[in-house]
């Protein structure tokens, strides 16, 4: 087992909900096309499928897609959506847990290896990627850059959504590169606010690079988003593509 945080049932209930608006045709059309070309007609195995808000609709656009997935609560979300002989998902974590056969595509989005507390465990999801792809075959991180040109001097905590119903803020550890992403969420019109945190690991573009470069992988391209925008030191995120030599 590794150091991700277990989804409760709870989160994963609601974990469609929150995430509507990234769940939506439009916002998810550029990562859908980016994805399906990488296929290559080819299978696909999504690293933390969760509940299938990238893996189903790949799937529906003919892509066969795979899953791992560390909650059983999240997965069983997905399993109200497609079945198993359908869109087939192992409970395991990402680092370790092997499913059977070659991919053409590994993909792993929204910032989730953050979820892998540790370096050692990063480096071992890159192996596990590799370990899945066939020759030739690809490797994708979405991945946020972390923000620490945004803290005041002698600050650890950096705001990132203030509004009527959500306010949102990281507080970092700047020695063990972990970020605690607090949450308050309102419920209802009681003024009532529900708070949640959870925990990550944080890791530059250039040590990614390095994990590839452990793991058998060779950069190919860098995004600063699913629209192919080209990637700069502004860039508040990444779209990261490394292949396995032929």
């Amino acid at each position: 087992m590794t150091s991700s945080e277990l989804w409760s049932r709870a989160t994963a209930d609601r974990y469609d909900a929150e995430a509507a608006e990234m769940s939506s045709a439009a916002f998810l059309e550029p990562a859908l096309a980016f994805l399906t070309e990488l296929a290559s007609g080819g299978r696909a195995l999504e690293f933390a499928i969760g509940t299938g808000r990238v893996g189903v609709p790949l799937h529906e656009r003919g892509v066969p897609v795979a899953g791992i997935e560390l909650s059983e609560h999240m997965a069983a979300v997905l399993r109200r959506k497609i079945d198993e002989d359908t869109l087939p998902v192992t409970i395991g974590d990402m680092a370790t847990t092997v499913v059977p056969g070659e991919f053409t595509l590994v993909y792993l989005v929204f910032n989730t290896i953050t979820n892998l507390l540790t370096q050692d465990e990063q480096v071992e999801c890159f192996r596990n990627a590799a370990r899945h792809l066939a020759p030739g075959g690809r490797f994708v991180i979405e991945l946020n850059v972390p923000p620490l040109r945004l803290l005041p001097p002698g600050q650890v905590a950096v705001p990132f959504d203030v509004s009527e119903r959500h306010l949102g803020f990281d507080t970092f550890d700047l020695v063990e590169q972990i970020l605690v992403s607090h949450h308050f969420t309102r419920d209802g019109d009681d003024g009532h606010y529900r708070p949640a945190d959870s925990r990550h690991r944080y890791a530059w573009p250039a040590e990614l690079d390095l994990m590839a470069r452990i793991a058998g992988l060779e950069l190919e391209r860098r995004v600063a988003d699913w629209d192919g925008t080209p990637f700069t030191q502004d860039s508040t995120k990444h779209i990261s593509v490394w292949r396995k030599p032929a």
